[in-house]
């Protein structure tokens, strides 16, 4: 799913903010608290009940020193160190995503721990032999060897994943009217192909191993059907450990099978989120266990787009061609905030020199529509994806758009940018709050952004010097407004308004 470099590190593991946000879905409302050592031990608590029927269970190991905790919380989809405090009958955890601020709080209350995450509630009591969590056997992998490129993918993908919101609950109906509205909104025709399914649709295997789905999607094969009856393709999420970030059955030890059954059903694209392989491998064998995927997607001879979420882990962009794969995570989760966004699009500045057609940096998927930037960020947030050559895949209401942003989404300007068959992607050149993206595009021309990552207005100058074009400006278009522009004396300049940007395409004479 989703991973400031903001993968967070504890011990040898690193974890995404979508994988913690997942400790609170797996793990709400876990808190205790209490004095001497009486919060010491081992605490089992039972969670929700997926959506394919499992029930969640989550042990909490805690070891205490006068007021002082430490420990981890484990399932079958993560292990977290924490670390917290003892006050009476109250105690606080914090996780390695925020240690100012707990993520758990809670009470001894007779014998058993009473906790909140947020607004929800859980209990856990004494663990027993019985609340053991399976042990899963380690599969050694593979070899390394190179695998083919699927020739999919030569310019980024475009389309629509569900996680930025709908999350889990995310089903049949829902991925149907969407595919309806990326038809009747002009989406489809403006590029956006792929429907992405994300995490919560799996449901157990069957008595042969097969992955079934879940009530929530009775029958994936006709739901491929439709969504290619309108022109779309359809998307899918799995992950190479025993489970997903949201808890339900991943890919560990079926690699070939799943591969075969998303084939048989029609999918598309393909997203497979480290997630809790890393409480079975160590970073350095990352590559490794995606290149086990990549093969199995190349057996199955159905043309899969392959991306990989490692949240940028193991230099990914140096190798992830290597597996097969068509696109890979460079940053952790993004979330719809300015310093989110603007710090994961900094994360691509080292991964320039491995863009290219059929092999992409991923910095997450867009927040454009989501309400919680402005008009004015999310034009920022499509430029500089646009300039970098990432991936363009939706994460709002595509069903219910605002005309800003039917307006941002839908700028074929900016899109052509994106697309542009060169796979160029821009770097920066920073100049107090202002910093400028230039993107080599094919045929000669360029893409420039000016982004003003201050909280005032500034001017903003482009020089003609600047842009390596071979003669002189022949033509600028602001991409934005839609006009072309004059260059005067060998510049440009403009106003771009706080957290703006100013996007130009300039051919030469």
């Amino acid at each position: 799913m989703r991973a400031q470099k903001s993968t967070i590190r504890s011990g040898n593991s690193a974890f995404s903010w979508n994988e913690l946000a997942c400790v609170a879905l797996c793990f709400f409302a876990f808190s205790a608290a209490g004095c001497g050592h009486r919060l010491a031990g081992r605490w089992a608590a039972t969670g929700r009940t997926l959506d394919n029927g499992e029930q969640e269970k989550t042990i909490l190991e805690l070891k205490q020193s006068g007021n002082q905790l430490s420990g981890t919380i484990k399932s079958l989809s993560f292990s977290i160190d924490v670390k917290g405090t003892a006050r009476g009958n109250h105690f606080e955890l914090y996780g390695p995503r925020n240690p100012t601020r707990p993520f758990i709080t809670g009470e001894l209350i007779n014998g058993e721990l009473h906790g909140t995450f947020g607004p929800r509630q859980w209990v856990a009591k004494r663990a027993t032999s019985a609340d053991d969590l399976p042990t899963v056997p380690y599969i050694q992998p593979p070899a390394l060897h190179h695998v083919s490129y699927n020739g999919l993918a030569k310019t980024p993908p475009m389309g629509w994943n569900s996680w930025n919101l709908f999350a889990g609950r995310v089903d049949d109906r829902t991925v149907r009217s969407i595919a309806d509205a990326m038809v009747s909104s002009g989406m489809r025709d403006a590029g956006y192909v792929y429907v992405n399914i994300d995490d919560t649709w799996e449901g157990v295997r069957d008595a042969q191993g097969n992955i079934q789905t879940n009530p929530k999607f009775p029958d994936m094969k006709a739901l491929a059907d439709y969504v290619h009856s309108k022109g779309l393709k359809l998307g899918i999420y799995s992950g190479p450990g025993p489970r997903t970030c949201a808890g339900y059955p991943a890919s560990y030890g079926h690699e070939g099978q799943d591969a075969k059954t998303f084939a048989a059903w029609g999918i598309d694209y393909l997203k497979y989120d480290w997630c809790s392989a890393r409480t079975i491998y160590k970073d350095d064998q990352l590559q490794a266990v995606y290149q086990k995927m990549g093969d199995a997607l190349q057996t199955t001879g159905r043309p899969i787009v392959y991306s990989l979420c490692e949240y940028g882990l193991g230099d990914v962009q140096k190798w992830g061609a290597e597996v097969g794969g068509n696109l890979w995570r460079t940053t952790d989760d993004i979330r719809d905030q300015w310093s989110s966004m603007i710090g994961n699009i900094e994360e691509q500045v080292p991964t320039a020199p491995y863009a290219g057609p059929g092999h992409w940096n991923d910095p997450d998927m867009l927040e454009i529509g989501n309400g919680h930037m402005t008009d004015d960020e999310y034009r920022t947030h499509m430029s500089l994806w646009a300039l970098t050559a990432a991936p363009l895949l939706a994460g709002n209401d595509v069903r219910n758009m605002s005309e800003a942003t039917k307006s941002i989404l839908l700028n074929k300007e900016v899109i052509a940018v994106d697309q542009d068959p060169l796979g160029k992607q821009a770097s920066p050149l920073k100049n107090g709050d202002l910093e400028t993206w230039i993107k080599p595009l094919d045929g000669g021309s360029v893409a420039v952004g000016v982004v003003n990552l201050g909280s005032a207005p500034a001017q903003a100058t482009v020089n003609a010097k600047a842009l390596n074009l071979k003669r002189s400006v022949g033509r600028a278009r602001d991409l934005w407004a839609h006009k072309d522009v004059r260059f005067a004396n060998g510049s440009y300049s403009a106003m771009v308004p706080s957290h703006g940007v100013l996007l130009l395409k300039v051919s030469s004479s």
